[in-house]
């Protein structure tokens, strides 16, 4: 981990929830390594981890997976808090998981709702014909190798327990070199993974994604997914929260076709300078966060059938059909008829 790490950590408003921190304090006590000793060696107050905190800075978590590896003197760390997720872990963001009908539902929910349980870093979701990729961004991409390998264990785990059995093989790859054994990876993951990828990512069949969630209650969805947009209005860090600021600005304006920067920024009582700063700073740019606002909105759209195309594109903003159906093709890789048509979800 860099000082440069360290320095940003002052002024670092992201957090984790307590039950996102709960696996790592179980691998680490596993291993011998008590709360107490991890605090000191992570340079936090002795007493901060003597009972399960309501959220701890993200950068500090950072630390706290370095300082478990490094007591734990386990190569695997990472890999080991991962496999001890469970539904609990990803606060209600994981209940909306459990009420999804299918896997592009799931994908869905975790590009929206990811927040709700860590700023560690965010999800992205391509497609490239009849493959997807699930990318993992890190905001902290200076921190220790294990925070990445802790997320796709993670994932790994939770989807096998979503789908009651190990969903196929993905092709994963890490933009770390290999430090540790490949046999451990190949126990958690089935494969061993491709150090030194581009970008941290599992590509598997995108067929995937129109598969059921088995024993989904998708009568609760949206009762949680209303509580879980409550949650995102209260959220105001002064970094990370304005992207949500911005998307929720978004949202308001979009069919009055005001969602310039200069007009989001105004209502926020921001100039159109800052709020390109503070976006930048959280790891994304005006134009990211109303693609994925417009993005999302559209597929909701589209599964409700009273609604055409040109009535979805005006609601988005945009003047023309055309350019809303070329948008959207850019996003999923198909047009929105045949993404309305195909009768599963896609993303």
């Amino acid at each position: 981990m860099t000082t440069a790490l360290f320095k940003h950590a002052s002024a670092d408003a992201r957090r984790v929830t307590g039950s996102y921190l709960q696996p790592l304090l179980e691998a680490a006590q596993a291993r011998g390594v008590g709360p107490a000793a991890l605090a000191h060696a992570a340079g936090l107050p002795p007493a901060a981890l003597e009972r399960l905190p309501e959220s701890l800075g993200a950068a500090d978590y950072v630390r706290l997976l370095a300082a478990g590896a490094g007591l734990a003197d386990d190569p695997h760390f990472g890999l080991h808090v991962g496999e001890r997720v469970r539904l609990g872990t990803y606060s209600v963001y994981g209940l909306i998981l459990l009420s999804c009908r299918d896997f592009g539902q799931a994908f869905q929910q975790t590009l929206r709702y990811e927040q709700l349980a860590h700023d560690l870093g965010r999800s992205v979701l391509h497609l490239d014909g009849g493959q997807a990729q699930y990318e993992w961004i890190s905001n902290y991409p200076d921190g220790s190798r294990h925070l990445v390998e802790s997320v796709f264990a993670g994932i790994r785990t939770f989807t096998t327990w979503l789908a009651g059995a190990a969903l196929p093989l993905p092709h994963l790859g890490f933009t770390h070199p290999q430090q540790a054994d490949g046999a451990e990876y190949e126990r958690v993951f089935g494969a061993l993974p491709r150090f030194g990828a581009a970008v941290n990512a599992a590509g598997f069949d995108a067929r995937v994604l129109g598969w059921p969630v088995p024993n989904a209650d998708v009568g609760l969805y949206p009762v949680l997914q209303q509580h879980a947009e409550q949650l995102l209005r209260q959220r105001s860090p002064p970094d990370d929260g304005v992207v949500a600021r911005v998307r929720a600005a978004i949202i308001r304006n979009l069919a009055h076709d005001r969602v310039r920067l200069a007009t989001i920024a105004d209502q926020l009582a921001l100039s159109p300078r800052t709020l390109q700063r503070k976006l930048s700073e959280a790891g994304a740019s005006f134009q990211q966060v109303l693609d994925q606002a417009r993005y999302a909105l559209a597929m909701d759209y589209l599964r409700q059938g009273s609604l055409s195309l040109v009535d979805i594109a005006f609601l988005l903003g945009y003047q023309e059909q055309s350019a809303f159906s070329h948008a959207f093709k850019e996003w999923s890789g198909v047009n929105p008829g045949a993404w309305r048509d195909s009768g599963h979800l896609r993303l």
